[in-house]
Parts: C-alpha cells; sequence; structure tokens
C-alpha cells in the first residue's frame, strides 16, 4: 500500500518537473501556447508565504527563468512583477478570505497587469519592443486565468 502511494507521488513529481522544465521550450517553438505567468507567480506566492509546500517556489522560480531564457524577456521582471504584487496588493486578500477561488483569480489578474506595466515601462526606458500586445497576449491572459479557475 505504502509502495503504490510512493510510486504515485513520484510519478507526479517526475510529471510535474517535465512539465516545468519543456513547457518554456515548448513556447519558444510554438508561439501559440499560453504563457502562465500570472500562475507561476501566484505559485510562487503561495510557496513565499507558506501557504504551499516550499517545493512549489523552487519549481516556479525554474519556469519563470527557464520562460525568460527561452522567450528573450527581461530577466527578472516576472520576479519583480510577483514582488510588487507580494508587498503592496497580496496583504489585502484578508478583505476576500472566504472565496478562495476569487483571490487566486484576482492574484493572476494582478500579477498579470503588473507584469505588463513592467514590460510596457521597460521598452519605454530602453526603447526596445519586447513584446507587442496583439490578440495571442490576451489570448495568454485568458488561459491563465481560465487554468486558475480549473486548478
Amino acid at each position: 500500500m505504502r509502495l503504490q502511494v510512493d510510486l504515485k507521488e513520484s510519478l507526479f513529481w517526475l510529471f510535474v518537473i517535465c512539465i516545468v522544465i519543456l513547457y518554456p521550450l515548448l513556447i519558444s517553438i510554438y508561439v501559440t501556447l499560453p504563457l502562465f505567468i500570472g500562475l507561476s507567480g501566484y505559485i510562487f506566492v503561495r510557496a513565499f508565504e507558506k501557504e504551499i509546500d516550499f517545493r512549489y517556489l523552487i519549481l516556479s522560480l525554474i519556469y519563470i527563468f527557464e520562460l525568460e531564457i527561452a522567450l528573450w524577456l527581461p530577466t527578472f521582471l516576472i520576479i519583480l512583477a510577483v514582488l510588487i504584487f507580494d508587498i503592496s496588493i497580496y496583504p489585502y486578500r484578508i478583505y476576500i478570505k472566504r472565496c478562495q477561488l476569487c483571490i487566486s483569480f484576482l492574484s493572476v489578474l494582478f500579477i498579470d497587469i503588473i507584469y505588463l506595466l513592467l514590460i510596457l515601462i521597460y521598452d519605454f526606458i530602453f526603447s526596445t519592443n519586447t513584446i507587442e500586445i496583439n490578440s495571442l497576449l490576451y489570448y495568454s491572459l485568458i488561459f491563465d486565468l481560465v487554468m486558475v479557475i480549473l486548478i
């Protein structure tokens, strides 16, 4: 019985590690795949606040760094967006603490919005065009929010 539980847990973590390592590489090849910036940021915040296991913090950091490297995004900008969210907005979750889905949904939405604002500020300061705001970006945002609802 214990062997079966250990096997299921090992297979689960093997699957999660494969997704974390391979999905950013697939995004660089297939540009229509959603980015999951908000979802990975929300997992990072929850693990940072010790609401979930510390392993999720490490996995979300690996995913974020691989995503930034694979898509040539500015390094540490996702982490900066998540930390701004964690310091400024996440402490106010106590006002809607009864609705866990609302907290998750709004957290992912705010992380995505803060990241997009930081990208726009970065592009303005350095006169670059890191990311174009088009329908694929909106698709990624919507898919990010749907995944939070499903999980």
